[in-house]
């Protein structure tokens, strides 16, 4: 079977930057179980694995615009450290931040006395990034899955059999 928007991929991934530092692997895990089409990948490597079969192996080279986007700088913003009143702050943590656009992911990345700079890029915003990818099985996704949006796991289901009503807790 050839892989399209709406198929169930299951594989093996290895990410890693252009100098070559692995940023994540499925090796010595499960594989990833995807419903292509869903947003569950960066646009880049759903584009890569439209066409492709089970047990094809090949890299591919996305750039950040099919990735994780470009750094934006005005998504790094210093704010007053008493905004976080109460709370032990450190460079590194990530939390729900309230925008004009919504919740926004945020990471502190600076903290003072009087301030904490936060940065709104998603950390691998403007890196290109370089998959080595073998696709393990490819089948078709159920009346189900399609209907909810993801896969589910084999010989279970999201929905109780009697109501057809979908819990959140089982997927």
């Amino acid at each position: 079977m050839t892989i399209t928007s709406d198929s169930v991929v299951t594989l093996h991934y290895t990410v890693s930057t252009e100098d070559g530092t692995t940023l994540d692997s499925s090796e010595g895990k499960s594989p990833l179980v995807v419903l292509l089409g869903r947003r569950f990948l960066i646009e880049g490597l759903e584009d890569a694995l439209i066409g492709k079969s089970k047990e094809d192996s090949f890299n591919v080279s996305v750039n950040p615009e099919k990735a994780y986007g470009e750094r934006a700088d005005e998504l790094v913003q210093t704010v007053p450290r008493s905004m976080f009143d109460g709370m032990d702050v450190e460079v590194g943590m990530s939390f729900r931040a309230t925008t004009p656009q919504g919740e926004q992911s945020v990471i502190i990345i600076e903290t003072t006395d009087e301030e904490v700079v936060v940065d709104g890029n998603h950390p691998l915003a403007g890196i290109p990034l370089t998959f080595d990818v073998t696709v393990v099985d490819v089948r078709e996704a159920t009346k189900e899955e399609l209907e909810h949006g993801h896969v589910h796991q084999e010989a279970s289901s999201c929905c109780d059999p009697k109501t057809g009503e979908c819990s959140e807790d089982k997927h």
